[in-house]
């Protein structure tokens, strides 16, 4: 018996559609999310947030330490401010992608 990927299984159409979909979610922009600055490890370019619900992530509220994109992002930051950040899975991590403090 030969194996089919699941596309040849489908029909073009539907086939077109899935992959456009797929492809559409991942350009989607990430879900702001607001949390509080824990603690900051700017040598290991980490920091730790209590957060609120990471939809993207399928994740909930808990306190957690991030890697972050771009070490700059933690310059300002310290324990006890209120933040707005975005998050993703990188290269199997979760990273912080933009972070800013909520005013």
């Amino acid at each position: 018996m030969h194996k089919r990927s699941f596309l040849a299984l489908l029909p073009a159409t539907t086939a077109s559609v899935f992959l456009s979909t797929a492809f559409a979610q991942t350009d989607a922009p990430l879900p702001l999310v607001d949390g509080e600055v824990r603690r900051v490890d700017a040598a290991q370019g980490r920091i730790t947030l209590r957060h609120g619900d990471i939809p993207n992530l399928d994740m909930g509220a808990m306190t957690m330490v991030f890697r972050v994109r771009d070490p700059a992002l933690l310059k300002e930051m310290k324990a006890g401010d209120k933040v707005h950040f975005t998050a993703q899975m990188v290269d199997g991590q979760l990273t912080v992608m933009s972070l800013t403090v909520a005013h």
